[in-house]
Formats: C-alpha cells, structure tokens, sequence
C-alpha cells in the first residue's frame, strides 16, 4: 500500500500496519471480505473527465462530509482513464488486496461486473435509503441484476435532436416532428447547401441507430430464460434499421465519410457547422456551445414514428458500486451515499451538466438550466436499456451492431442479410453469459 505524504509520521505507519492487515482480510470462496472494519482509509477510483476540475471540486465536498462523520476514516480518491477502466477493474477484481473499495462503472458494465463476483449486493441498504424512493425507474433497473441492486445511479444521459435554428429559418423549415419529416428534412437542407449534412449520422453510432429500431417496435434483444435471444432481426426492428440507414448517402450523410463516425464525430460535425442537425447527448452541451454554433441552434427530443412522439432513447450514465472484497463493507456503503445522494448530484449538475437520476433533483435542475428541458422530456416520455446481460459487452466490444450498419450503408449486405448475420452474433455472446 502506498503511504500518502500527510501519513508519513510513527503514528501513521502504526496506522498503516493495521491497514495493511485490514486489506488482506480473509476472503470468502466468492470473494467476499469477512471483515468489516469502522475506521481506516477507504480507496475510491472514479472516471477521469475531459475537463476533470470541476468533478474533483464536487467530490472532495462529498468525502469532507463522509470523513467529519466518521472520525478515524479518510478516502483515497483515484481518477482512472475511461478507456483503460476494463483492465484496471478487471485486475481489481482478480486481486482484492489490492482493490479499491468503491468504483464508478458505466452502467451497461453492471452485468458482466455481477457476473464476474467483483460488485457486492447492496440491495438492503438501498431499499432503506430514503432517497431512493425518488430514483428514476430506468436508472435504478441499470444498478440492478436478476432482482438484485448492485451499486446506486450517479447520473443519466439521453440523446435529443440539436439542429441549426438559423439555417432552418432560412430555409422556411420546422423541426421535425416524426421521424419521415426528419429524413426528409435532412435531405433538403443537403439539397440547399451542399456543404452542410443535412443530419449527421454514424455507422458507428449504436445509440444514436437505437431510437429508431425501438420506436419502430423493435428491441435488441428479448429474454430468454435466464438469458437473451437477438431480436434485431425482427420484422419492426428491420423497419428502424431501414429508415436509419436512409440517411446515408450523397443525399445527406455520404457513407464515405460517415459510416466510420461515432456520435462524438457526429456532435464535433454539427458544432463545427458542418451539419444541420446532429443526434447529442445532454453531456453534448459544453461541446456545441464551445463551438461555431454557439448561439445559433436549439434542441428537440427526436421524434419518434408518428406525429409529436417522442423516440425512445438509450437510457445511458454512470454508476458506483462497492466491491465485494471490500473489508470495509458498512463505510464503503454510508461513502457510496455520499457520492451519489442528492446534494452531490445537484452539485454534478451545476458542475459538469450530469442529469441527476433524481426525479425531484432533476426537475430543480431543469428550473436553473432550461437547456435540459428537452432532455428530461424524452427520459419522461419512456427509455430504454441493453440487455442485463454479460453477453452485452462482448457484443459491444466486438461492434457487432456497428459492422452491421456499416454493412447496409457501404452495400456489402442488404438490411435483412446484415441484421440477421448480426443477431446469429449477438446469440452466440448471450448463450454463455446465460
């Protein structure tokens, strides 16, 4: 264990020596600590941002409270690259002397996190936690594996529709309100200003592709028992696949140049005025208001199949978790409250612009920054979430759903070929995560 400056003292390295026999408590033969130590340092990894101030700012908030409660106990805060967290939480996992106590995690790790022993069941003190009884449904179910809670929600990000107010008022158009109004807008602002992407789109861009294929009546997948079975390849789910994939072409988004894009391209493309409307996050704001388009574009939900709906959005966002090897099992929970309870997401909010998953924090949220309302809008009108299944992230990580876009737009597979090629992949990752 490293000895932090502000410990090195003979006090200290008695206090280190108990620590070091605390983080090599005996195990349980699934990992779990026997111990449950009321004092001590807590280790706490959590994602490092682009602009990462801020965050650390809201956090030390959060740990100077924990610690005046627990006298005694002092938190070790990492902040871990995003990109590298699967191999890092991995070896935590297989190393639990050396693992953290807590851990932020994108929700769709949950499962395959579950699956792998490493997250403990906290689903007690959840559901005695009073601020729970506010947790958004969608973001509570993303914590959540075969009934059980394993960790709680820090934040959630859907996607909506920017689009360029000053281009569309020159050209008479209105925002689209169903999905054929959007194709065919795309097509005329392409049509007008051949410079500009009517909408920018991705063959790399799953969540972005998503909304189309739910508000058709598709899903990803259906459960199957215990596990999952591919449905992408369903009548309604091909529907969706098809009005996606129109956007490709010399008549809006050139597969040339957009199959390979993933939706941070397809946000950079529109701030940068090269696009008319783009599909963004509300974690996209900081990005566009930085950009050439500060200023000159307005945000709608993506609208669905008919008239005036709304299309159902990726419900995506982080969560933290406690491990299950930790030896401080009581702090490490009261630690995770403070981390993710209501005045820290408040805090997030103003800090970073992260959509509580409150539904009360959220709404206050929304009354001092009106730029959200569109967003909560669209987690009003119903979300939707990947497979709880461990099979979701080798299905992620091998782009499956991407190659299949890529295939449709490029002409290499016709929709039903390319569809039904990715849904015998996606059953082979479920059959034994199952």
């Amino acid at each position: 264990m490293k000895l932090p400056a502000r410990l090195a003292t003979p006090a200290a390295l008695l206090l280190l020596a108990a620590l070091t026999a605390t983080a090599c408590a005996p195990q349980t033969s699934d990992g779990t600590s026997t111990a449950d130590e009321k004092t001590g340092t807590l280790r706490v990894w959590l994602f490092q941002e682009v602009s990462n101030k801020p965050k650390e700012q809201v956090v030390e908030q959060a740990v100077a409270a924990f610690e005046k409660r627990h006298r005694g106990t002092e938190v070790e805060v990492e902040y871990i690259p995003v990109e590298t967290r699967a191999q890092r939480v991995k070896a935590a996992f297989n190393d639990p002397a050396s693992a953290p106590d807590l851990i932020e995690y994108g929700n769709t790790d949950t499962a395959g996190y579950v699956k792998d022993g490493g997250l403990a069941d906290i689903s007690a003190e959840f559901a005695a936690w009073d601020e729970t009884k506010d947790t958004d449904p969608t973001a509570k179910r993303s914590v959540t594996v075969a009934g059980k809670v394993y960790g709680a929600p820090l934040f959630v990000g859907v996607r909506a529709l920017y689009y360029r107010t000053d281009v569309f008022a020159e050209l008479g158009l209105a925002a689209p309100r169903s999905q054929a109004e959007l194709v065919s807008t795309a097509k005329k602002i392409r049509k007008a200003k051949p410079d500009l992407y009517g909408i920018a789109v991705g063959g790399a861009y799953t969540y972005g592709a998503m909304p189309f294929v739910w508000s058709a009546g598709g899903e990803l997948a259906t459960a199957n028992g215990d596990s999952y079975k591919a449905a992408v390849a369903g009548e309604a789910a091909l529907k969706g696949i098809a009005t996606y994939t129109s956007l490709f072409g010399d008549d809006n988004c050139p597969a040339a140049k957009c199959a390979q894009m993933g939706g941070n391209a397809t946000v950079t493309a529109f701030a940068a005025g090269k696009a008319g409307m783009a599909i963004g996050g509300d974690f996209s704001h900081a990005a566009v208001e930085a950009g050439a388009v500060k200023g000159k574009y307005a945000v709608v939900p993506l609208p669905g199949t008919t008239p005036g709906s709304i299309a159902p959005a990726f419900a995506g966002g982080n969560n933290i978790g406690v491990l299950k090897s930790t030896s401080h099992r009581t702090l490490a929970v009261d630690l995770l409250k403070s981390l993710t309870g209501k005045d820290t997401q408040g805090r997030l909010f103003d800090a970073m612009g992260f959509l509580p998953t409150y539904t009360d924090v959220r709404a206050a949220a929304a009354q001092r920054r009106p730029f959200v309302k569109p967003f909560i809008d669209t987690l009003g009108a119903g979300t939707r979430f990947v497979p709880a299944s461990p099979g979701w992230g080798q299905i992620d990580a091998g782009l499956v759903l991407p190659t299949m876009f890529q295939e449709i737009v490029s002409g290499r597979k016709d929709v039903r070929t390319a569809a039904d090629d990715a849904a015998k992949k996606m059953d082979a990752a479920f059959a034994p995560a199952g």
